[in-house]
C-alpha cells in the first residue's frame, strides 16, 4: 500500500468499485445499492477518490447545503449550518484499511471546501458505538456539536463539525 495515494474526483467508471467499497464497510456506512450510490454521487458537491495501484481503493462523498436529500442526518444539520459540506459516507476497501487512506481523504475534502464553507461536517454511531470512528475524528480536529437518538435509543449518532478556514 502507498503512502500518497493519488486523490482524485470519481469517474462514472468508478461505480462498480465504489459499491463494492461501500458495501464491504456496513454499518460503518450505509447500505445502499449501486442506482442509489449513483444517484447521491449525482447529488453530492465532492466525491473524492484514494487510488492505489490504478484502483480505487477508498472515497468520501459530500454533499452541500441545498440538496435534496432526505437523510435525516442531512436534514439536521441542514437545519443548523447555513454554510456547510456534509460527509454523508467515507469508506476505505478492507485491505486498503490502515494506510492513512481515510485522513487523506478527509485532508483533500478539507481542500476542497475551504474558503467555499464554513464547516465540514459529519455523524458518528453512537448506538451502534464506533469508538474507533470518534478517535480518528478527533484526531482530524473535529468537535461534538449534537446527538439524534432513536425514540427507543437503540440508535444514536453524533454530530461532528470542523471548521474550515
Amino acid at each position: 500500500m502507498t503512502a500518497h495515494p493519488l486523490i482524485r474526483d470519481a469517474v462514472p467508471g468508478d461505480l462498480a468499485r465504489l459499491h463494492a467499497i461501500n458495501q464491504a464497510s456496513t454499518p460503518g456506512v450505509g447500505d445502499v445499492t449501486a442506482e442509489a450510490l449513483a444517484t447521491l454521487i449525482g447529488q453530492g458537491a465532492a466525491t473524492l477518490v484514494a487510488e492505489v495501484d490504478s484502483q480505487p481503493a477508498g472515497f468520501i462523498l459530500c454533499l452541500t447545503e441545498g440538496a435534496d436529500y432526505q437523510s435525516l442526518n442531512y436534514r439536521w444539520i441542514a437545519e443548523r449550518y447555513p454554510r456547510f459540506a456534509y460527509c454523508d459516507r467515507i469508506a476505505i476497501a478492507p485491505e486498503a484499511r490502515g494506510a492513512g487512506l481515510g485522513a487523506a481523504l478527509y485532508r483533500a475534502a478539507f481542500r476542497h471546501f475551504s474558503g467555499r464553507r464554513d464547516a465540514l461536517l459529519c455523524e458518528v454511531n453512537l448506538a451502534p458505538p464506533n469508538p474507533g470512528s470518534l478517535r480518528f475524528h478527533e484526531r482530524l480536529g473535529f468537535s461534538p456539536v449534537g446527538e439524534r437518538w432513536s425514540t427507543d435509543r437503540a440508535k444514536g449518532v453524533v454530530y461532528l463539525e470542523r471548521s474550515l478556514p
